[in-house]
């Protein structure tokens, strides 16, 4: 199986001040100006900020979901199923039509496969 992280997407209250100060903290810049979902690029993975109405942080450490991780596979479909034999699951609810794929891990976090390279 190949996998590769491409970017880490982290639940915010306000986007742009968290993307600016994870800009500053690594020396990334900012991509994109939407209110609602800012990035910042120039390492080994892309870290994007998407606005959650009424957010407030997990705290440390509950169950509440923290992020969720994105991989690019050169076959989704192969993946999927070496990744369903190693306890993945597959929800129900799939919003990403032929784009994306959502699994659940074993401890049901959330994560993302994609064809890529």
């Amino acid at each position: 199986m190949t996998a590769t992280l491409s970017s880490i997407v982290i639940d915010s209250a306000d986007p742009a001040a968290l993307a600016a100060f994870y800009a500053k903290a690594t020396g990334w810049r900012v991509t994109g100006d939407d209110a609602d979902f800012v990035s910042v690029e120039g390492g080994p993975v892309t870290l994007a900020f998407q606005r959650i109405d009424g957010y407030q942080g997990p705290g440390w450490p509950n169950d509440g979901k923290h992020l969720h991780l994105e991989f690019t596979v050169p076959d989704v479909e192969a993946t999927l199923q070496e990744l369903i034999g190693l306890g993945a699951t597959v929800p129900d609810v799939q919003p990403g039509g032929d784009s994306w794929t959502v699994l659940l891990d074993p401890e049901g976090h959330p994560f993302c496969l994609m064809r890529g390279q």
